[in-house]
C-alpha cells in the first residue's frame, strides 16, 4: 500500500512563510485616518497621522467648510466626539501632567499643537507635528489609550500660555483617533 501526501510539503512551506511574515500585534500602524465633524455632524476635515522616524507624530490636516482665520488645534484626552459642543473629548491630552502652552515654562501638554490657518474660502491644509506622542500602542504617551484620544479644532487661536487650554474658544470640529 502506498500513501501519498501531496499537500503536506506545500502546507509546511506556507506555514513557514507565514511564520517569517509574522506581524507584531502591538506595532504602530503606518497611518491613522481621522474624520473631523462639525456640530451638525458633517465631515469638515480629515487628518492623516503617521509616526515620524525621529519620534513623534506628523498630522496632515485637510478640510473645507470651516470658518476662515486662525484656530487652535489640539489632541484631547478622550476618544469621544458628541456634538454639538464636543465637551465629551475632555481636556487636552496631558499624560505628563504639564501646564498648557508652548510659552509656559512648565509646558506644553503632549496634546498641544500649533495653530492652523483656514483660508478665506473655508479650506485648510496644514502639516503639524506632535513631538511628544506616539502611535505605538505600547509606547510612552500613546494616542491609543484605554479612553481613546481625539483631535479638536477650536473657534479661536490658542495663545500658547493661558491655562488650562490657551483661550482657544469653542470646539467647532472633532474626530476620534483610531476609530
Amino acid at each position: 500500500m502506498v500513501l501519498s501526501a501531496c499537500g503536506t510539503t506545500e502546507n509546511n512551506q506556507k506555514e513557514d512563510e507565514l511564520d517569517d511574515e509574522a506581524v507584531e500585534t502591538n506595532a504602530a500602524p503606518e497611518e491613522v485616518l481621522v474624520e473631523l465633524m462639525n456640530s451638525e455632524g458633517q465631515i469638515v476635515a480629515t487628518a492623516e497621522l503617521t509616526e515620524k522616524e525621529a519620534g513623534g507624530v506628523r498630522i496632515v490636516l485637510k478640510g473645507e467648510n470651516l470658518p476662515p482665520g486662525e484656530h487652535g488645534f489640539h489632541i484631547h484626552e478622550f476618544g469621544q466626539c458628541v456634538p454639538p459642543d464636543f465637551e465629551s473629548a475632555g481636556a487636552h491630552y496631558n499624560p505628563t501632567d504639564s501646564k498648557h502652552g508652548f510659552l509656559h515654562p512648565e509646558g506644553p501638554h503632549a496634546g498641544d499643537l500649533k495653530n492652523i490657518m483656514v483660508n478665506e474660502d473655508g479650506t485648510v491644509y496644514a502639516e503639524v507635528d506632535a513631538p511628544m506622542v506616539t502611535l505605538s500602542p505600547d509606547g510612552e504617551n500613546t494616542l491609543f489609550t484605554e479612553e481613546g484620544t481625539s483631535l479638536i479644532i477650536h473657534a479661536d487661536p490658542d495663545d500658547y500660555k493661558s491655562q488650562p487650554s490657551g483661550n482657544a474658544g469653542d470646539r467647532i470640529a472633532c474626530g476620534v483617533i483610531g476609530e
